[in-house]
């Protein structure tokens, strides 16, 4: 019967004829109709009712909406995705067993691979045997998908799980069917699995070959050869490549989504079940997602149609860190999801894999190029899809909304340079920079541009650089101006091999590309061979992980003085006497010695022990961050070793709080207003009318840092926060938009690699491996799939609030054991005992009554405690009012 009833209104005539369907079921079909297991919220199938209470707690609580397949009440075991295509049989082969949904996967399978039934015979075999004789639960198929599931989701090695398939031979009865290797058990589900091509490649990233260059044994830009050279020498082994590059089309995993109906429901999300109230909580609430709707009507009318988004990012796959080998994954994400499912491994497609020892830099887009034909396909044409959860077929499309990088790969994919004069992306040529003769670096400051023309800064003098400002902000180039002034540029692919009579720093005459440009662009990006890119808001992403970690290690190492790390120094003390502002800071010579004048930045002893001392006494939650406690060195007086994570934890959480008692009130200040603005920007809920102000408050901070912070300091990194706000403001929610995920997932992709001297083909062969697990474990009940998997709090609150109730106790039981371990913890003796005091002063009447007293002291304790440590970590900054 339709579930759909079970997400239904609870006093809807749905819900109610829905209820009343299942209870005549489990009448029908359940073993004990007398006491019946509850699937309500509350009991979670958990205890045993008679059928009237059942029906009062369903309407009551509420259904677990996750009990599809009612298997405690009588139904067999099925799969979400029933009848998922046109054909729920295998042509040419009658199935008939009831284990799982096998049949349904393997007619799947065959239908969207559209393999001939000959080549299914051996599968559709194994799908039929009994894993041993006499098994009527288990076949040989259903028995290595769960097997391949639990060491796809414990990350078992390949000789673990030979060694165990060989412990089940001899474990299960004689004639048994297990397979004796992880071969064997490999080439049973290799079937299923969907293709990837192996393309060769130029060593020089030139060229790949394909389309007119597939015959090809040289390549036509550098002149090396298409295969690899043997050892010492200059002869080639025939038929072994010099570079591969791993493509897995993106098109086929895009309708296999589709074959399953609760991936189908799921991808038009956005479009039915979203929340509308003004405010942003998905790319789907953004303007980058409406003007698309809006200037291409018919794509955007049909909510099938798929948002991608691209992400591309080196990872060294040996274990050493010394190894400079770099290949790169391309992965895609498909943002007509929820929120919660965008960035799961199950829905992170691996598209394309570059392979190593170096990365390919600006040349990437010679290696993009499969991709982009793909994609371009799918703008134009568009493929036909079978959607389960309609019944129908379709024409899918898509579009590549954006990419999300770190700061160089932002300068590969886009072609533009990210060092230099020039460096931000969003200022291009109007870029305010100035070269530090004595620290031998960029700075980029002038932020007073982006304020409100009456702002009082424009005018000051002394604080920044002796100047009044009256500029304006340079406004971002569209992608038609960009694409415009590309055009009449021509640019050059590919590594040139290196004239050794060739001088270090000058380029001969054969060297240079005819009308090279003078601007920062060093390329015209394949992207804009789509149709769509040049009109899209947001091309490329600017990365707020990496933005916001950059920041902190620069405040950070600046305020402990962290010698060689550290912002301020002998060279920066002399760029500002160069500059010729702060002259009470500029060296000064005392004897044969150079003193320099303490910054007000900079901390004392007293004031490291003091802030380390808060810091490592920090207790955060589980899972909210590695361990605190860990960052802290108390002798050397300096935090070390944090990822990205723990900066991100740091800046926007504990260094508020860390530095109250610490710095000059103004420098303080300033730091606190930059950790809030990292905190208000990602934030899972966007409120559009406070970005502007949040906007100001950012270049207002800058401009502070500026009167404080040598001229160093402001790197590009810094300068970038300035922009940041516009993208939130164009595109939605960081969190969808950053590369936390996707540096999560390419750990797991350096955990496939097996074979150190064959990394790219290891990653990839497990990738589909486990894609065909994801696929298989599909058709199969009471099986988790490897890339959903819940967290934690997930799966408390699936089972009915905290999880009090399934484990039996109640509401009432655990606020008396709250109170108990409250009552005997000697931290909040304290606390207890100046609340204990203030009822009995603010009401003295009633206070003769110890009871009362008593039960009015525990009643509100717990609340009055959460209060006071949420005002203790409050900062009003607007008033600069410091709390005690």
């Amino acid at each position: 019967m339709d579930r759909n009833w079970m997400s239904a209104n609870r006093l809807s005539a749905e819900y109610s004829e829905g209820v009343d369907h299942f209870l005549d079921f489990c009448q029908k079909n359940a073993k004990n109709t007398k006491l019946v297991l509850c699937p309500c919220l509350k009991c979670g199938n958990m205890e045993r009712v008679d059928i009237a209470s059942i029906k009062e707690h369903l309407f009551r609580n509420g259904i677990d909406k996750s009990y599809k397949v009612w298997v405690y009440h009588g139904e067999k075991n099925r799969v979400p995705g029933e009848g998922t295509s046109k054909s729920n049989k295998v042509k040419g082969v009658n199935l008939e067993y009831e284990d799982d949904h096998i049949p349904e996967m393997i007619g799947d399978a065959q239908y969207e691979l559209n393999v001939n039934p000959l080549k299914f015979q051996s599968f559709v075999e194994d799908a039929e045997k009994p894993i041993y004789p006499n098994c009527n639960r288990f076949t040989k198929l259903s028995t290595l998908i769960r097997l391949y599931n639990i060491k796809a989701k414990h990350g078992w090695s390949d000789k673990s799980f030979s060694d165990l398939l060989a412990f089940l031979v001899e474990l299960l009865p004689e004639g048994n069917v297990v397979p004796s290797s992880f071969y064997e058990a490999k080439k049973t589900l290799s079937s299923l699995g969907m293709q990837y091509e192996k393309i060769h490649a130029c060593p020089n990233d030139c060229i790949l070959y394909r389309k007119m260059f597939v015959d090809a044994i040289w390549c036509p830009t550098c002149g090396e050869s298409r295969w690899q050279k043997k050892k010492n020498s200059d002869e080639v082994k025939v038929g072994v490549p010099a570079k591969v590059l791993w493509y897995l089309p993106p098109i086929p995993r895009l309708v296999r989504f589709f074959q399953n109906a609760n991936h189908a429901k799921n991808l038009i999300w956005h479009a039915s079940d979203r929340k509308v109230d003004g405010k942003m909580r998905h790319p789907a609430d953004s303007p980058a997602w409406k003007s698309i709707d809006a200037r291409w009507p018919e794509f955007g009318n049909e909510p099938r149609n798929i948002r991608l988004g691209l992400s591309a990012d080196g990872i060294n796959p040996h274990i050493s860190l010394s190894s400079k080998y770099s290949c790169w994954p391309v992965l895609l994400v498909m943002y007509n999801l929820p929120p919660w499912l965008v960035m799961k491994r199950k829905f992170t497609m691996l598209t394309l894999l570059i392979s190593g020892p170096s990365q390919p830099g600006n040349d990437i887009d010679v290696y993009l190029a499969p991709l982009v034909d793909d994609l371009s396909r799918l703008w134009h044409e568009g493929v036909s899809a079978y959607d389960a959860f309609r019944k129908e077929e379709f024409n899918l499309k898509a579009i590549l909304l954006w990419t999300i990088n770190d700061f160089p790969a932002f300068g590969n994919l886009s072609g533009y340079s990210v060092k230099g004069y020039k460096a931000c992306p969003i200022c291009e040529e109007r870029t305010c920079s100035m070269y530090l003769k004595h620290s031998k670096k960029m700075c980029y400051m002038g932020h007073r541009r982006f304020l409100p023309k009456e702002h009082v800064f424009r005018t000051w003098k002394k604080a920044f650089d002796g100047k009044q400002e009256f500029g304006l902000p340079p406004p971002p180039l569209l992608g038609e101006q960009v694409l415009e002034k590309l055009n009449k540029v021509q640019f050059h692919l590919g590594k040139r091999k290196a004239n050794p009579k060739k001088r270090k720093g000058r380029r001969e005459k054969s060297d240079v590309v005819p009308n090279e440009p003078q601007g920062p662009w060093k390329k015209k990006s394949i992207f804009f061979e789509l149709e769509y890119w040049k009109h899209l808001l947001i091309r490329h992403n600017l990365d707020v992980m990496h933005i916001e970690k950059n920041v902190s290690d620069s405040l950070l190492n600046t305020l402990f003085n962290i010698p060689g790390r550290s912002k301020d120094g002998i060279k920066s003390r002399l760029d500002l006497k160069e500059l010729g502002i702060r002259s009470n800071l500029h060296p000064q010579v005392v004897g044969r010695r150079t003193f320099l004048p303490p910054a007000c930045h900079a901390l004392t002893k007293a004031e490291k022990q003091s802030l380390c001392g808060s810091i490592s006494q920090v207790k955060v939650p589980e899972g909210y961050s590695s361990n605190v406690s860990d960052w802290v060195d108390m002798k050397k007086l300096i935090l070390s070793g944090l990822k990205s994570h723990d900066h991100h934890i740091l800046i926007q959480h504990i260094l508020p709080v860390s530095i109250r008692s610490v710095l000059p009130k103004k420098v303080r200040y300033a730091i606190t207003r930059l950790c809030l603005f990292f905190k208000s920007l990602c934030c899972k809920v966007v409120d559009v009318p406070k970005l502007q102000n949040l906007k100001i408050e950012i270049i207002e901070v800058l401009c502070y840092l500026e009167q404080f912070f040598p001229p160093s300091f402001f790197d590009i990194m810094v300068h970038l926060t300035v922009h940041l706000v516009r993208e939130v403001k164009l595109c939605g929610p960081v969190y969808l938009r950053w590369m936390y995920p996707f540096e999560r997932y390419m750990k797991i992709l350096k955990g496939y690699v097996r074979n150190r001297s064959r990394p790219e083909g290891c990653i990839v062969e497990s990738y589909i491996v486990e894609e065909t697990i994801e696929f298989c474990s599909d058709y199969l009940s009471e099986v988790t799939t490897v890339g959903s998997r819940s967290t934690r709090v997930d799966r408390e609150i699936s089972r009915g609030g905290r999880g009090f109730s399934v484990c039996g106790v109640s509401r009432a039981d655990c606020e008396e054991a709250h109170r108990l371990v409250l009552q005997n913890t000697d931290v909040v003796q304290p606390y207890i005992e100046e609340h204990f005091n203030w009822i009995k002063t603010t009401n003295p009447t009633k206070a003769r009554n110890q009871k009362w007293v008593q039960d009015e002291h525990y009643r509100n304790f717990s609340t009055w405690l959460k209060n006071k440590v949420l005002l203790t970590l409050m900062f009003c900054y607007a008033s600069y009012v410091d709390l005690p």
